[in-house]
């Protein structure tokens, strides 16, 4: 009976242990899911994505949207050209703050959002004082919150993934092989 319930538990924590890296790959794959990439280098915003199919003379369009603006007609917007495997917009002379990348492809489909931080590119030589206004209710209720998974989310490729998965594997066999050899009595 004891060796039962032993295998049992044992068996659990295998189990478990398993499918922890699927748990962990899991929102990964969400966030690649939506379809763009955004990033920034100094002034400059641009946005890819391999998602909008071409109707032979255009892709779509991205917009960039302003902390006080709440949908894809108030932002700037930019055409998206490329191939069809590869589509891009860009975006020079935006000012530091906060924005929101939404891109729609030219079926009406939207490819994905995505916020991004643009930051003041020097510093100002004497220190200034701001002060900061809270946005109106309709504005944020129309946005919503602003959160997401920050670093955690990059691409990692297969390599990396089963590399991490063969850890795991022999953290958990470690594991077991440590509380078997510890389960069974001293004897002298």
């Amino acid at each position: 009976m004891r060796t039962t319930q032993r295998l049992l538990r044992s068996g659990l924590t295998v189990a478990a242990t398993a499918a922890l890296p699927l748990t962990l790959a899991a929102p990964a794959a969400v966030a690649w899911g939506s379809g763009i990439s955004v990033s920034t280098s100094g002034t400059s915003v641009s946005v890819t994505t391999s998602a909008c199919p071409s109707n032979g003379s255009s892709f779509g369009n991205a917009s960039l949207l302003s902390s006080g603006q709440s949908n894809f007609a108030q932002g700037r917007q930019m055409p998206l050209t490329g191939t069809s495997g590869n589509q891009s917009a860009a975006w020079t002379g935006v000012s530091p703050g906060t924005f929101t990348v939404i891109v729609v492809c030219q079926d009406g489909t939207t490819a994905g959002t995505q916020a991004i931080v643009v930051a003041a590119s020097a510093a100002p030589a004497t220190p200034t004082i701001s002060t900061t206004v809270s946005p109106s209710p309709s504005a944020s209720a129309s946005r919503g919150v602003m959160g997401g998974l920050g670093g955690a989310v990059k691409d990692y490729g297969t390599a990396t993934v089963v590399g991490g998965g063969i850890l795991v594997v022999a953290g958990t066999l470690a594991a077991g092989w440590f509380l078997r050899r510890r389960s069974k009595p001293h004897r002298l």
